[in-house]
């Protein structure tokens, strides 16, 4: 177990085999307002962009947009998927290291806003095993954030530790719940569904907490955060395209509420952002308890 986060390794079986399932993992996601057409030139850039960070050798499949089905992410499925997203009016994408395995991977989900609604966004994650942290630092993590904020067109956005598990398995969210209490600084993620509702708000509170227009603008500013957050190790930095960034320490942190470690810089921050939180998208009484983790 790191000092900042805990090691999870929680496996499944499946025809008599088991396969890792949920895994602690690091995830840099953004939120668009904007219709897929209008940021794919973007969002490949920033695959791009994220695929020299962590090698050629990390994403090695991909999910088909139609069936869901996993195939080898060869040339021919390079080329069909750039046909996909340069061609379509929507689409949604998933790149993945290994089918069976989380550890490095890709979600794009590229919305028709005229579609879908005035509260839903583009939504683009990007995967690193803890590992990759581990030997390049969190420095190198955060700096590969800012570079991928910077190409795209974001609202909102967050880089932080999380579960990392396929959205469709069943039965994830239960095999979990004690661990997120316990850890409230491993987020839940659900790129597909926040993605439909979050509009311009904020998903929650994380180790790098990326403000863009309108929220930036209603909270006054880059000194206007700054004023309220006293917390030792929080900075606030302005980013080109008036957005900033909140960084809350040196190191993500998981914390561990068993030993008191209640992270309070990030309890601080969910005061200062209550407004504009993306809140009340899980249906269960628990997961609107865990939403609320930093708030009360």
């Amino acid at each position: 177990m790191s000092e900042h986060y805990p090691h999870i390794r929680l496996y499944s079986t499946v025809g008599g085999k088991p396969f890792l399932y949920i895994r602690e993992s690091v995830s840099i996601t953004f939120y668009m307002k904007h219709s897929h057409q209008e940021v794919v030139q973007d969002v490949m850039r920033s695959l791009d962009m994220y695929r020299r960070a962590v090698g050629s050798h990390a994403l090695n499949w991909y999910a088909d947009p139609y069936t869901g089905d996993w195939d080898e992410l060869n040339d021919k499925g390079w080329a069909y998927l750039r046909r996909e997203m340069l061609e379509e009016p929507a689409t949604s994408i998933r790149l993945s290291e290994l089918p069976s395995t989380s550890g490095y991977d890709f979600i794009y989900r590229g919305r028709l806003l005229d579609v879908y609604g005035l509260d839903a966004t583009s939504a683009v994650s990007f995967f690193l095993p803890t590992e990759y942290m581990e030997e390049h630092g969190p420095g190198r993590v955060r700096e590969l954030a800012l570079e991928l904020a910077a190409a795209l067109p974001l609202n909102s956005g967050h880089a932080g530790l999380c579960f990392n598990f396929p959205e469709s398995v069943l039965g994830t969210l239960d095999a979990i719940s004690d661990l997120s209490f316990r850890h409230p600084g491993l987020d839940i993620p659900g790129v597909h569904f926040t993605s439909l509702s979050i509009g311009t708000a904020v998903n929650g509170v994380h180790w790098l907490n990326f403000l863009g227009q309108p929220v930036l603008r209603e909270l006054e500013g880059a000194a206007g955060l700054r004023a309220r957050l006293r917390s030792p190790g929080t900075t606030v930095q302005e980013l080109n395209g008036e957005r900033v960034v909140v960084t809350l320490g040196a190191w993500p942190e998981a914390g561990d509420t068993e030993l008191g470690h209640t992270l309070p810089a990030y309890r601080e921050l969910a005061r200062v952002l209550e407004p504009w939180l993306h809140l009340g998208c899980f249906s269960q009484e628990s997961l609107r308890r865990w939403e609320r983790r930093f708030l009360d």
